[in-house]
Formats: C-alpha cells, sequence, structure tokens
C-alpha cells in the first residue's frame, strides 16, 4: 500500500500529463495547457489573483530553458514553490493564535 507522500507524487505526475499530452509535446505544457491546468487544479489560488497577465507572468517564471514550454522539472518548481508558500502562511497564522 503506498504512503500518503507516494500518493501525493504520483497525483502530481497523472495531473501533469493529464495536461501535458493534449497538444504538441506530449511531455511538455504550452501556454494554453499550463493555463487549463491552473484553472481547473489551482482554482482557489487563481480566483485570489487580479492580475489579467498571471499566466504570461508564470509561464515566463517557470521556463527556465526559454523554450515556451513547461516541462516536469518546471512545473514541480511551481507546485513546490506554491507549497512553500501556503506552508509559510500557514506557519504565520499559527503564530499570530499563538500570541492571543
Amino acid at each position: 500500500m503506498p504512503t500518503q507522500l507516494e500518493v501525493a507524487m504520483d497525483t502530481m505526475i497523472q495531473i501533469f500529463h493529464r495536461y501535458s499530452c493534449k497538444e504538441g509535446d506530449r511531455f511538455k505544457l504550452n501556454k494554453g495547457e499550463l493555463k487549463q491546468l491552473l484553472q481547473r487544479e489551482l482554482t482557489e489560488f487563481l480566483s485570489c489573483q487580479k492580475d489579467p497577465q498571471l499566466v504570461d507572468k508564470i509561464m515566463q517564471d517557470l521556463d527556465a530553458n526559454k523554450d515556451n514550454e513547461v516541462d516536469f522539472n518546471e512545473f514541480v518548481v511551481m507546485v513546490a514553490a506554491l507549497t512553500v508558500a501556503c506552508n509559510d502562511y500557514f506557519v504565520e497564522q499559527l503564530k499570530k493564535k499563538g500570541k492571543k
């Protein structure tokens, strides 16, 4: 029976490939595929954002090799950065509650 972390890793891989296989290189996300993934899988994150250029900015930030596509390694960087940001927020909220 897989551990929760193994299930989480498998889920990330499956989600990436669910979107990457739609157009062009089936092992990379183009801008449209990335946008779909963000809209469907990070709905809460996007709903808090007001910047209409957000997907373009994320694409530029993630596309380390500047090929106008996001490969799995670049995708994992995004997920890791968002996870760290969420953890930082969670820790700050706990600290605020502890001061009361």
